[in-house]
This record gives C-alpha cells, sequence and structure tokens, in this order.
C-alpha cells in the first residue's frame, strides 16, 4: 500500500484479536482493512478526503446520494447484475464489490473552523469477492463500523413532523424529560412506559481477550421513544445513564432559550445559537461533529440522515461524561 500510494502512512494501525489489521491513510481518505495481516480485503473511501471512485460512468464519491443510487441502478440494469440494500438503506451490489454510505456534508468558514451543511454527501465501501455477499457482518468490516446494535434502515428516512413531537424539558447536568441522570437501565426502560430496547451496543472490557470478563452495557436504543441512552459502568459493576440522544427525525423535541433543538435544519439551528450566543456574551464550544454550542450545558450537536438532507440530532450529558 505504502508503494502504492506513492508515499509513507500517515494514520493509526488497530490490530484485532482474531488477526483481522486497519490501517488508516487520512491524508488519502481511506481505511484499509486486511487478513492474515497482509492480504487486502476492504477499503472504505472517506466523502472528502478518498479520491474519486468510478463504476463504469457513475462517480460514486461525495455526491447527492439520490442522484449516484439512480445512476447505480441504471447500470446495474444494464450489465444485468443485482442491487440490494444494505445496512444504512444505500445501494450494495455483491458482482462489483460495492457498498454505498454516506457523511454529513460540510465545509470550514473563513475563520478556518468546520460548518455543518443542509445535507448529506456520499461515501464508499469497497470490498473483495470474500466480503461481497454481506460486507457488514465480516470481522475485517466490523473492527471498522460494528453495526449489528443498529436497525437495519429499508432505505427510507422519515421525518416526524414537529406538531406530533412530544416535548421534553431539559435541565443541565440533570434530566431530559423523564430520564435522569444516574438512573440504572431498568429505571430508564420504566421512565419510557416500559418500552424495551430495540437494540442494545456494549463490549468486553479487554478486546484481545474477546468475550472475557463482565459485558458492558454502553446504548440502549428506543424507537418508540425516540432516544438512546448512554450509560457509563460505576465500580460496582451497574451501568449509570450518562447521556441521552434524541433522535433527529423521529425524537421527542427538546427547546434551548425557545431554539428546537431537534430535527432542525444544521446551518438555520448554528446561526440561531450563534446569535444567542453573541447577545448574552456566551461562551462558545464545538461538539465533536463540528456544530457549535453554548458552553457549560453539556450538549453535543450531531446530525442524523433525513434522505438527501441532514437534521440536527442532539446529545445531552452529564459531568465528566466524554463524547
Amino acid at each position: 500500500m505504502k508503494a502504492a500510494l506513492g508515499g509513507p502512512r500517515d494514520g493509526a494501525t488497530w490490530v484485532a484479536a482474531d488477526g483481522t489489521l486497519r490501517a488508516e491513510y487520512p491524508g488519502a481518505g481511506l481505511n484499509c482493512m486486511y487478513v492474515r495481516g497482509t492480504s487486502l480485503v476492504a477499503v472504505a473511501v472517506d466523502a472528502f478526503q478518498g479520491p474519486l471512485v468510478r463504476v463504469g460512468e457513475v462517480e460514486l464519491i461525495g455526491r447527492v446520494p439520490s442522484e449516484v443510487r439512480a445512476e447505480i441502478h441504471d447500470l446495474a440494469r444494464q450489465e444485468g447484475a443485482a442491487v440490494r440494500v444494505n445496512w444504512s438503506g444505500d445501494p450494495e451490489i455483491a458482482a462489483w464489490g460495492v457498498s454505498m454510505g454516506t457523511e454529513p456534508d460540510g465545509e470550514l468558514s473563513a475563520e478556518g473552523y468546520p460548518v455543518q451543511k443542509d445535507g448529506v454527501i456520499t461515501s464508499v465501501l469497497l470490498v473483495g469477492p470474500e466480503l461481497a455477499n454481506d460486507p457488514y457482518a465480516t470481522g475485517p468490516v466490523m473492527h471498522w463500523r460494528d453495526v449489528t446494535g443498529r436497525g437495519r434502515n429499508p432505505g427510507a428516512w422519515p421525518v416526524t413532523p414537529g406538531r406530533d413531537r412530544p416535548y421534553w424539558d431539559w435541565v443541565p447536568l440533570e434530566r431530559v424529560g423523564p430520564l435522569r441522570f444516574g438512573m440504572s437501565p431498568p429505571q430508564v426502560a420504566d421512565a419510557l412506559g416500559g418500552e424495551v430496547p430495540s437494540g442494545r451496543i456494549g463490549a468486553f472490557p479487554f478486546w484481545f481477550y474477546a468475550e472475557d470478563g463482565l459485558w458492558n452495557l454502553h446504548e440502549d436504543r428506543f424507537e418508540n421513544a425516540g432516544v438512546s441512552a448512554h450509560y457509563w459502568t460505576n465500580p460496582d459493576g451497574v451501568p449509570q445513564l450518562g447521556a441521552v440522544t434524541a433522535y433527529g427525525r423521529t425524537g421527542p423535541q427538546v427547546l434551548y432559550a425557545d431554539i428546537p433543538l431537534v430535527g432542525a435544519a444544521p446551518s438555520s439551528l448554528g446561526a440561531a445559537i450563534l446569535q444567542h450566543v453573541e447577545d448574552h456574551d456566551l461562551g462558545l464550544c464545538f461538539s465533536p461533529s463540528g456544530a457549535m454550542t453554548p458552553s457549560g450545558v453539556n450538549l453535543a450537536l450531531d446530525t442524523a440522515r433525513a434522505g438527501d438532507a441532514a437534521v440536527s440530532e442532539p446529545t445531552f450529558y452529564t459531568e465528566h461524561w466524554e463524547m
């Protein structure tokens, strides 16, 4: 790969317990996955930094998803290739070793900080024939992006109208709606009307020992309530609620200074928060995604996909929580 990319690698390397290796090439916008340490089996191409990739006459990278999807289906019909829908609702073509994905669109401001835009653009996972039947169920790809705890998207991204969303109040560092930080998983479920989690994400403490030790719960997904509960484990081994994400497409609405935080266009939400911060001479923080948030309220703003668009998806977290 060093020779193929024309220079030294500038990223990290991860080796899993099963011998799978992943090497990151951030300068080239690539994540490369290997088995037995040397055999390349998959390449994930970033929407922003990655090279342009073409199948036939179809450009795959950095484009509007619906446009790429239509062109892929046209080409597949011409070539007699079957197109299915992958876990994220995007086209996947085993005969080509192609599984499409998306990333939130963004840009750098004149001052040099990242700014969220209101859409998503395409990325792609390219795999060899040994992984093509179900790429995201294979070890090499799961070590890069494990989606087993997430619901499979059928290829639609409906957004609940604002009038149909419940309103949750928010007391920073204390609670969001009926969910109080420090709750145990059973208490969270009870507070949500006894809803059973639709998905759970967790891990064993030492990846190199595989399934050894106490499995730690990290996240419960509640599709009916439209939220995810994020946990950390206290010294007694009991998970405690440390953060809550309200789903951008379907979650409850939460206000900050009369600004709706859930399901909004990222650019308009960012402008409203910036204006509020300037009007009240407050501090300004940036979420990991580049979104602006007032300092001291323990709020992170991410986005959720809504077809070709993006909508805001906030996470409210307690003190000392690491995003």
